[in-house]
């Protein structure tokens, strides 16, 4: 029979290696989904990132967004105050204040970078403005209103895409911390969890887990492979927390696993879902990973479900949490073999109890064919009873002579008497 425990990560099974204790391995996927990989020796990477500036723009840091739209404007604004200092200089409107000037008030380069400022965020204070004495001006002016409502237009675009991101939609949908094996319909299956933390939720989501395998040859190639999980229910409408379940069966990079070897084994389950938002309608993915530290051999999730006459009630405090359950340590292949030489042992016992002769078999009853009807054959298997008559007399007195239709008509009573086995024939 199959070993039950209930065990911990490090409970009762110890591993030692060769080398002594297994050091830490780098993820490949981090908790909260992001990758554990950096690029090196790009060809032609800066021109990637202007190429898709916009793309660029979305996934940089914050305030490294407000340093670069912070910058765009106080250059613009810095650089037309040149044009129109270099308009003023050439004009002769700083040197002479009574010629008709091409902008008014423009008498140095600090009211030149004024004017250009007011200009651009159209402030207009009516002390500075344009004339009609210079056509340059004009032209330079026209030209820094159609560029300041192209920055304009980009920065709210930039920050409206930010802000909708999907990386910050997909940090309200999570994962447990741990994975767990235990038994489920009476197969082993490994499950973990996944739950909105928001009161609006998704539509059209599908489950997905794969087993990364991190290989280093003794040439320093690293090769990496994927095993895909078979999911039981991989589409979930995700309103109340959810378990996601693969079961262990044939086929599974799984089963010939058993407790001991999870704790040798060294990959990486990595788990996503897919979903779209329906507040929004955007594509979104969550993901994660677990190590084979990060499943629970012989544990069960916790129900976090009330209901009650109006609501049914989730409690996140219980997302998490496990219990310890009795599970097999032996591998799911080894368990399906007990189980199935057992069920095997159980109908061999059927059939042997089905095959002894029952205690009223007669042998009268021939089990060749034969033309008798069976109720024949049941009459002759019966065991017929003696019966024994008794006549009713008078003590001490001459049986009297009654006629013959009295004689005919007087009553005889018998009695059947089942023969008792213990009665010998001196009692009797």
């Amino acid at each position: 029979m199959p070993k039950y425990l209930s065990v911990n990560p490090f409970e009762e099974v110890s591993v030692k290696t060769e080398n002594g204790p297994r050091s830490k391995k780098q993820r490949y996927i981090r908790k909260e989904g992001s990758c554990s990989v950096v690029f090196r020796h790009v060809p032609e990477e800066w021109l990637l990132f202007v190429n898709d500036i916009f793309t660029t723009l979305v996934e940089i840091r914050w305030r490294v967004m407000f340093l670069i739209f912070a910058s765009s404007y106080i250059l613009s604004w810095l650089f037309f105050g040149i044009l129109f200092f270099i308009i003023a200089l050439a004009h002769g409107d700083i040197k002479d204040h009574n010629k008709d000037p091409c902008v008014y008030e423009v008498h140095s380069f600090t009211a030149a970078f004024l004017f250009s400022l007011e200009t651009q965020t159209t402030i207009g204070y009516g002390f500075r403005g344009m004339s009609e004495n210079c056509m340059i001006a004009i032209i330079i002016v026209t030209i820094q209103d159609v560029i300041s409502c192209f920055i304009d237009t980009f920065v709210i675009g930039i920050v409206v895409a930010k802000m909708a991101s999907a990386r910050k939609r997909a940090q309200t949908v999570g994962f447990s911390n741990h994975a767990v094996v235990n038994l489920r319909d009476g197969h082993l299956c490994l499950s973990w969890r996944v739950g909105d933390f928001r009161r609006y939720h998704m539509v059209e989501g599908s489950a997905s887990a794969q087993i990364l395998h991190t290989t280093v040859q003794a040439t320093g190639e690293v090769n990496i492979t994927y095993e895909d999980l078979a999911i039981h229910q991989k589409d979930i409408i995700l309103v109340t927390p959810t378990t996601v379940f693969h079961r262990i069966e044939p086929g599974s990079p799984l089963y010939k696993m058993s407790l001991e070897d999870l704790r040798k084994a060294d990959f990486e389950l990595v788990v996503s879902f897919t979903y779209t938002d329906d507040s929004t309608g955007m594509l979104h993915q969550t993901r994660t990973s677990y190590t084979t530290d990060e499943i629970l051999w012989g544990h069960l999730f916790q129900e976090m479900i009330r209901v009650n006459k109006k609501y049914y009630k989730v409690d996140y405090n219980l997302f998490n949490n496990t219990a310890k359950v009795l599970v097999p340590v032996v591998s799911a292949e080894e368990y399906e073999q007990k189980k199935n030489e057992k069920e095997e042992q159980e109908e061999q016992k059927q059939l042997r109890r089905s095959a002894r002769p029952s205690p009223r078999h007669s042998p009268r009853c021939s089990p060749q064919p034969s033309s008798r009807s069976p109720q024949k054959c049941d009459q002759e298997n019966r065991l017929n009873a003696p019966t024994v008559t008794v006549e009713l007399m008078q003590d001490n007195q001459p049986e009297p002579n009654l006629p013959t239709m009295e004689a005919e008509s007087q009553h005889q009573d018998t009695l059947t008497v089942l023969r008792d086995p213990t009665i010998t024939e001196k009692d009797k």
